[in-house]
């Protein structure tokens, strides 16, 4: 019978070494597991010498491996592959330790390792894993970590990483909506101030010369053309460095405090962009509300963890406002009807989940029904930016193009 042997932990942490007779490497990790351990590594046929040259060559191998600077983080789509990878685990019986000792040792980023390492160590030392991803909040939030604590207690983990799954997918999906409506924009954005920086630098200061060598009166939009030119070219760099620095101040007057609190509140009233925040915001918070009630989570640390998430802070403000109203036994609608904020259909079908005791669906249904005005308000803003900015653009270089035949036409005449 083959020799196994394995390095392992204890539940205290410890690490142990050893050998095991087994069939094969899944019964020798069954023996290992039947002594309350959890296996790292099982190497079949290794004596302890050959263990002792493997392990120095882990160690050198750790040497090699890119240092973690500062507090490691896993960006969205790790975290969402992560997820899926957990919960398929889990779902074929594996445990959760070997399910983290499997996932950290395959291939990705330093980040990802070093934070599922990590967390496969603190379940080793007995924590559960809502306790050792609330150690990593930047990469786990509030309501990954809520969710993993109530699947934890109904005994249905691999269930709630599936609803984690299904959740994340649909708000990236959202997020990726509102990103693909500005792409277009900005980018015939960009490309009209180029054409206009161009026109103004390279093009007219050529008609300016021949202009000065006629020396005929010019008309106004003409003159006006040739003033901008020579603006942009000798005080251009001025232009852009104070153009830049006043786009950064602003940046960072609407990121925090009464700036931001005024932009978002701008957004919320400001004609195509409106529906589109405000459908965003709603689907992402009935969405969010939904999964978390859906899952055992209390309606007041629900309504906490769904503030928290919330993009504009004007409506997390009344959210906050509607919280603080919510008391055991009282409904989630009516507070939030109070406000005169959020929008009378979603407050009544939520009074309508309440009362038919089934308020996830209602969620749900909100949530849906909002994702779906997203679409359409995305597409109004596409189809009506479009033409808007293609008439601005046109304008400012037909100015330019009539100003210039203008010129030439009084030439020309003054010529005759």
């Amino acid at each position: 019978m083959p020799v196994f042997s394995y390095r392992a932990r204890k539940r205290s942490g410890e690490a142990v070494e050893g050998t095991v007779d087994a069939r094969d490497r899944r019964g020798a990790m069954q023996d290992i597991e039947s002594q309350g351990l959890v296996p790292v590594s099982v190497r079949e046929g290794a004596s302890a010498a050959s263990h002792g040259k493997s392990k120095g060559r882990s160690k050198d191998k750790k040497q090699t491996e890119p240092v973690v600077r500062g507090v490691p983080r896993m960006r969205r789509r790790e975290v969402l592959t992560f997820t899926t990878e957990m919960s398929d685990l889990l779902a074929s019986g594996m445990t959760l330790g070997n399910a983290l000792n499997c996932l950290a040792g395959r291939d990705g980023s330093s980040n990802e390792h070093a934070i599922i390492t990590a967390l496969r160590d603190e379940i080793v030392r007995g924590a559960s894993l809502s306790e050792a991803l609330a150690k990593h909040p930047k990469t786990f939030g509030t309501l990954y970590s809520s969710m993993i604590s109530a699947g934890e207690a109904s005994g249905a983990l691999h269930e709630v990483l599936r609803r984690l799954v299904l959740h994340y997918e649909r708000m990236q999906d959202l997020k990726d909506k509102v990103v693909m409506a500005l792409v277009y924009p900005v980018i015939v954005l960009f490309m009209g101030v180029g054409v206009l920086i161009f026109s103004m630098v390279a093009v007219v200061p050529k008609f300016k010369k021949i202009f000065d060598t006629l020396g005929s009166q010019l008309p106004l939009p003409t003159m006006i053309l040739m003033r901008v030119s020579e603006i942009t070219i000798k005080y251009g760099w001025l232009i852009a460095i104070t153009t830049t620095i006043l786009v950064v101040l602003l940046f960072r007057a609407t990121r925090s405090g009464p700036g931001q609190f005024m932009w978002h509140r701008v957004l919320l009233k400001a004609p195509l962009i409106k529906g589109i925040v405000a459908s965003s915001v709603f689907a992402n918070m009935a969405r969010t509300l939904g999964t978390l009630l859906g899952n055992g989570v209390p309606a007041l640390q629900a309504l906490g963890i769904v503030e928290r998430t919330m993009t504009n802070v004007v409506l997390r403000a009344e959210l906050k406002n509607a919280r603080d109203r919510v008391t055991d036994g009282t409904t989630i609608s009516g507070p939030l009807a109070a406000g005169k904020v959020f929008p009378r259909m979603m407050t009544d079908m939520l009074a309508i989940g309440e009362q038919t005791g089934d308020l996830p669906s209602a969620l749900g249904h909100i949530a849906q029904r909002y994702e779906n005005e997203l679409d359409r308000n995305v597409k109004i803003f596409t189809t009506a930016l479009e033409p808007i900015l293609i008439v601005v653009v046109a304008g400012l270089v037909g100015f330019i193009a009539i100003a210039i035949v203008m010129a030439v036409f009084s030439m020309t005449q003054g010529l005759g």
